[in-house]
């Protein structure tokens, strides 16, 4: 059987020879046309694609080159050149002396440069073994960093010790991306004396730098936070620099292109005398409380201690959050600035003011006695004296000298709480000094009106006799009384206090001199200051004086003690049986202020002791020493204390 195959493809065309006929002819042009519209169609679509990809290419190139364009071209120049920030260096600061008290050092700032980094992890662990550091901290580092573009230095270890930096110079070249920049670094030369007037510095904070107060600033700068490097801020800080550099692959610089040099911090002299200001803060050890020193004459302060101080150079290194939960949590409160930051009752030490008050308006001579049967009786109530047994007969210069709570509790029902408050308003008490330094408590002289807005109630007599004495609703701070006396010592010119007496650009720039401001007078005739600051110094040189004790045989001193109720007495109570039996934090604030020489002012110290019990046994003791230790340095130049 014979099989035959046949083929599906059909057989090839060929074109008809010249020499067929018409049909033939025919056939051929039919081809010519059908092949010459494939043709066309494919020239077409290859011209239509090639079109296509050019205007890809095109529209590639116009993103690239006008959309994105800056941002390459700065990150091409930036893998070459860099743009450096030269932190300004701080202002420094000095006592009245010239002696330094606030330096800056060179510190080494490990920063890494993500866009130059190859392998992060590797990175990150190679600085973690280096500096003895956890790589989970410095990778939290980078997270709280992650909206800064890659090519911008991240801080990644703060203030390297020398044995990390070399060992960090040594492994450059195979950590890319990883540079040390040096800035100058706070130094506390004195850590830890004057530490709540003086300050610190900490990283600026997001709100601070949203702030108009901070403009200019940088995510990682150090800034002011309490005390003269807070409030000096503006003069302290100095303006950045900057420098253009080139880089090689691994961030390394080749060489400096330009620069523009940072403008240096103004320099600060503070009033204070560095040696005064230890030989003060040494009287307050082992106590909670706080000692002002200024200058009758001038409202300088001459030293400011509060106790317990705490370490500013901790604040320099970086707290933890452990490190700051036990600093802000410790029950002392070493944070708080005692000498204008908390106020308190400040029980007899009121009493010259009220006194002045009193002979001012008329409401009592000189010389006019009134009875202390050791109470007086309001209602049914007794408001006893210190002195249970009573005093007697008292005059005014007898009432200071004794501190005869009687004779006050006289003076301020005839006086009404409105105007003892409005003579206390003039001695500055009840509002702020103005002294240029953080945190200044406002303190209390209360009203009948302040009473009634704040408490919805009306003013009672027997508060009156609790403000004529300084208990009660009075609230003071021991530099708002530092200042009050001084006004009693010089005759009625109430100062406005400050610590800061020069500002400048170094020894040979322009230099702002601050000069003594005066508040106001207060409007108490002349004679009236001579009958108090005459009892004041009975206080300390006669015998049945409260703080004869502390009396001086070199010098002659004036001045009145105070204890400060902190809980109320039940009524009938004995204070003496109380006070053994009252634990510490229960136990009476001490007060004692007070100026030397008598006659001749040229110093006022005062002294709270947080529950220290009596201002004649626990404050006018370390007034004494005060103001010993001032004749010491200043006995024989007074004027050098201005």
């Amino acid at each position: 059987m014979a099989f035959s195959f046949r083929s599906s493809k059909p057989p090839p065309r060929t074109p008809p020879s010249p020499g067929s006929g018409k049909g033939d002819r025919l056939q051929l042009m039919t081809w010519e046309t059908t092949e010459g519209v494939m043709f066309h169609k494919q020239h077409l679509f290859l011209m239509g694609l090639l079109l296509f990809v050019v205007l890809v290419y095109l529209f590639r190139l116009w993103h690239l080159q006008i959309l994105q364009g800056s941002r390459y071209r700065y990150q091409s120049e930036n893998n070459r050149i860099r743009l450096e920030n030269i932190s300004a260096p701080r202002g420094l600061i000095f006592d009245r002396n010239g002696v330094p008290l606030v330096e800056n050092r060179p510190a080494y700032h490990l920063q890494i440069v993500r866009e130059d980094v190859t392998d992060e992890e590797a990175t990150l662990e190679a600085v973690a073994e280096i500096c003895d550091k956890k790589v989970e901290d410095l990778k939290k580092v980078l997270e709280a960093n992650e909206n800064v573009a890659d090519f911008v230095p991240v801080r990644l270890v703060a203030d390297l010790d020398r044995d990390c930096l070399a060992r960090i110079e040594a492994q450059r070249v195979r950590l890319p991306g990883v540079v040390v920049q040096v800035e100058p670094q706070r130094e506390y030369k004195w850590n830890g004396t004057a530490a709540h007037l003086i300050g610190y510095l900490s990283m600026i904070t997001e709100e601070e730098l949203k702030s108009d107060e901070y403009q200019g600033y940088q995510p990682d700068e150090p800034v002011g936070k309490v005390g003269v490097e807070k409030t000096f801020e503006e003069y302290l800080h100095g303006k950045r620099g900057g420098r253009q550099v080139e880089v090689d692959a691994i961030g390394r610089r080749m060489r400096l292109l330009d620069q523009v040099l940072p403008v240096p911090g103004r320099n600060v002299w503070l009033t204070l005398d560095i040696v005064f200001q230890k030989k003060v803060e040494a009287l307050l050890e082992g106590v909670e409380g706080a000692i002002v020193v200024v200058d009758p004459r001038t409202g300088a302060v001459l030293a400011m201690a509060s106790s317990p101080a705490f370490d500013q150079e901790q604040f320099v290194k970086g707290l933890t959050r452990e490190d700051w939960k036990e600093l802000s949590e410790d029950p002392y409160h070493p944070l708080l600035n005692r000498a204008l930051g908390a106020a308190y009752p400040p029980g007899s030490t009121l009493k010259p003011v009220v006194a002045l008050a009193a002979l001012q308006e008329g409401v009592i001579g000189p010389e006019k006695p009134l009875f202390c049967p050791g109470f007086y009786k309001l209602g049914r109530r007794r408001y006893r004296c210190w002195k249970e047994v009573g005093h007697g007969p008292v005059n005014l210069h007898r009432s200071l000298v004794e501190s005869c709570d009687v004779y006050y509790y006289q003076l301020g029902l005839k006086l009404g709480v409105d105007r003892i408050a409005y003579y206390c308003n003039k001695f500055g008490l009840g509002e702020r000094t103005g002294i240029r330094c953080t945190g200044e408590h406002p303190g209390l002289m209360p009203t009948k009106r302040w009473k009634k807005e704040t408490r919805g109630v009306s003013w009672q007599k027997g508060e009156t006799l609790s403000v004529a004495i300084g208990q009660g609703f009075t609230l003071a701070t021991p530099l708002q009384m530092t200042m009050a006396y001084a006004a009693v010592a010089n005759g009625g010119v109430l100062w406005k206090p400050h610590a800061v007496f020069r500002v400048g650009e170094g020894e040979s720039g322009n230099v702002l001199e601050i000069e003594p401001s005066l508040r106001w007078r207060v409007p108490v005739e002349s004679e009236y200051f001579d009958m108090v600051q005459a009892a004041l110094e009975g206080v300390v040189e006669e015998k049945r004086g409260t703080a004869h004790r502390i009396r001086d045989k070199a010098f002659r001193m004036a001045g009145k003690t105070g204890t400060a109720q902190v809980i109320r007495l039940p009524e009938g109570a004995n204070r003496k049986k109380l006070a053994q039996k009252a634990k510490k934090e229960e136990t009476d604030h001490a007060w004692f202020i007070g100026y030397a020489p008598a006659r001749d002012p040229q110093v006022v110290v005062g002294v709270l002791v947080e529950h220290g019990g009596h201002g004649s046994s626990a404050a006018a003791p370390l007034a004494r020493k005060v103001m010993q230790a001032f004749m010491e340095r200043y006995g024989n130049d007074r004027s050098a204390a201005r």
